[in-house]
């Protein structure tokens, strides 16, 4: 067997294939277990790829970690056996490396993705292995710690990390493999960096420069094309030949490590070879074709931003959400929003679809009042309708039309009746989605000043976890937070304990005006996030609508006074469309210089 190292000082190194896909093109088991269970299928495979001119090859053990997490019976075994059986091929077919593969472990408070990889590892390390390739991951969690304990163990150990990432050059958790290479070299633990997995070649190269900039050597192991879904089985077309010149390209850019991953066969790794042998490429030109970065969107030009402006500035600011409108015309609505700005907010905050239930969409009516009325307009994005892709369509046009903010929410769930024909996504939540809008709005990237808000919840049972979690959001990108509003004692507290932990984040303190005692009781009974103490509801007994009114804005103006010590601005919510009311409220704000 050979150190991966070894080869890179003269030549690429070629992987094999995608076994998985492969395999399974044969009558036999699931992948992994067929170590045990058919053990011949397995070197067959292995030898295959050898012979077809690779010289790593990747153990049958991809799943493990997650085995491994779950404590699934036998995968010690598994392990040792998927080790042997890639030994036997590479010993048997002039000494090729032999990658001890581990594929994604998930990370969890109770199950950290370190303990899992480390767990693996270790059979490996015992086993002998000089290889290891952590593969197709959507985020670096755990694995700093995972290569530092294998380097610890065996110090002259190769590590290749490998990210999936998705063509724009972010993971399906929303992470830039910008972001993950540089990380990965920062941590001095691991030797390699790639891609691999849910691209194709083509697809592949324009993301590959992205990984440059790091420092390491570059792999890249795109899939054979992109899959087609028959009846009962994945298919991919992607001819060897295709696969083999773009694979050239990707060479050209700066890629030293080269291989396949779902969807690539003995054919593929064949027809690679000869290209290579046919088009050589000296290892010095590494880098010298593939400079530069994937071209983005040119940021629109800068507008005026008075309510960040404000805030910077250290003044308080009032948001006040008006949700948009059940139907299509947006006439009353407008007209509302021209009122509260006159009235004095600084910006607008538009709900999406609050409670699951279908409005005219946020985005777009944030993009009309800062087109039509030059209105600072904060939409809220949830993470129930949307995944990633979506998200980022949907930034790129509230950045074009001047929109430089954003609440991220995980969104309230579809109710259990509509579950049979609507759908929630849920494909990451307000953290990660923080996180990539941080990513998109970093310096030179393609949303440059783009301002992520987030939820705080002062009336969660258990605050202290809420509390971790903001920290979190902040530490994801999240400048400030707007928060559930302040009915109750300890919402008012806890206001002040979020102050204490969030020293530089901004903070708005949630006033919603409660305007009868069927609305009061209505909240606490079935508004998630909202509680009232049992005395302000007691308050609105009898009270008709003119005595509620006045009693919303004596509560409100009152819940405000509290906050306003720490409080940074105002985030007010209309009640059923109240808008004289909230006029009202906002002018009793300032008269009080709050």
């Amino acid at each position: 067997m050979k150190n991966a190292r070894d080869i890179l000082k003269d030549r690429v190194l070629l992987f094999d294939g995608g076994m998985g896909t492969y395999y399974r093109s044969r009558p036999g088991l699931e992948c992994e277990q067929a170590n045990l269970a058919d053990p011949d299928g397995i070197l067959a495979v292995h030898r295959e790829y050898l012979a077809a001119g690779a010289e790593a090859i990747k153990t049958n053990t991809f799943s493990l970690p997650r085995m491994a997490a779950a404590h699934a019976a036998g995968w010690q075994a598994l392990a040792r056996e998927g080790w042997n059986l890639a030994v036997t091929a590479a010993e048997r077919g002039g000494g090729a490396a032999v990658f001890a593969d581990l594929g994604p472990a998930p990370d969890t408070e109770a199950d950290p993705a370190a303990v899992s990889y480390k767990a693996v590892a270790g059979i490996f390390l015992e086993m002998g292995a000089e290889n290891f390739l952590f593969e197709t991951l959507s985020t670096d969690a755990g694995v700093a710690e995972a290569a530092a304990y294998i380097k610890g163990r065996r110090p002259d150990a190769f590590i290749l990390v490998s990210f999936a990432a998705l063509p724009d050059g972010y993971t399906r958790e929303g992470v830039s493999v910008r972001a993950l290479a540089e990380r990965m070299a920062a941590c001095g633990f691991v030797d390699a960096v790639g891609l691999n997995c849910l691209l194709s070649a083509a697809a592949m190269a324009p993301v590959l420069p992205a990984l440059l900039g790091a420092g390491l050597p570059v792999s890249a192991m795109p899939n054979g094309g992109y899959p087609l879904v028959g009846r009962d089985r994945v298919v991919y077309r992607g001819r060897p030949d295709y696969f083999a010149r773009e694979m050239v390209g990707i060479r050209q850019r700066g890629a030293v490590i080269l291989g396949g991953c779902c969807g690539t066969t003995p054919a593929h790794t064949a027809a690679l070879r000869r290209a290579l042998e046919q088009t050589p490429i000296p290892l010095a030109a590494e880098g010298a074709a593939g400079g530069g970065r994937a071209v983005s969107v040119p940021p629109a030009a800068a507008s005026p931003d008075p309510f960040l402006e404000k805030l910077a500035r250290g003044e308080k600011v009032i948001a006040v959400e008006l949700d948009s409108p059940k139907t299509a015309d947006l006439t009353g609505y407008m007209e509302g929003a021209r009122r509260l700005q006159a009235a004095g907010a600084d910006a607008v905050t538009i709900a999406d679809c609050p409670v699951a239930r279908a409005r005219v969409d946020a985005a777009l009516t944030a993009c009309k009042l800062r087109r039509e009325l030059g209105l600072v307009a904060l939409p809220h994005m949830t993470c129930r309708d949307r995944n990633l892709n979506a998200a980022k369509a949907l930034l790129l046009g509230l950045y074009a039309e001047g929109v430089r903010e954003v609440l991220a929410v995980t969104g309230d769930p579809i109710p259990t009746a509509e579950r049979d024909e609507v759908k929630n996504v849920y494909q990451f939540n307000s953290r990660k989605l923080a996180r990539y809008i941080h990513d998109l709005a970093g310096p030179g990237a393609e949303l440059p000043g783009m301002t992520v808000f987030g939820a705080l919840n002062l009336n969660a049972r258990n605050f202290d976890v809420e509390l971790r979690r903001a920290r979190e959001k902040a530490e994801a990108g999240m400048a400030g937070f707007l928060t559930q509003p302040i009915l109750s004692r300890q919402a008012v507290e806890n206001f002040r304990a979020a102050r204490a932990a969030l020293p530089a984040s901004k903070l708005l303190a949630g006033i919603l005006p409660v305007v009868s005692h069927r609305n009061a009781l209505y909240m606490e009974n079935e508004v998630n996030g909202i509680h009232l103490d049992e005395a302000v509801i007691r308050r609105y007994e009898g009270a008709d609508r003119a005595r509620g009114e006045e009693l919303a804005l004596e509560i409100s103006l009152a819940a405000a006074k509290a906050a306003a010590p720490c409080a940074d601005g105002f985030y007010l919510m209309t009640p059923f469309g109240r808008v004289g009311l909230m006029e009202r409220l906002i002018a009793a704000l300032r008269g009080e210089g709050l």
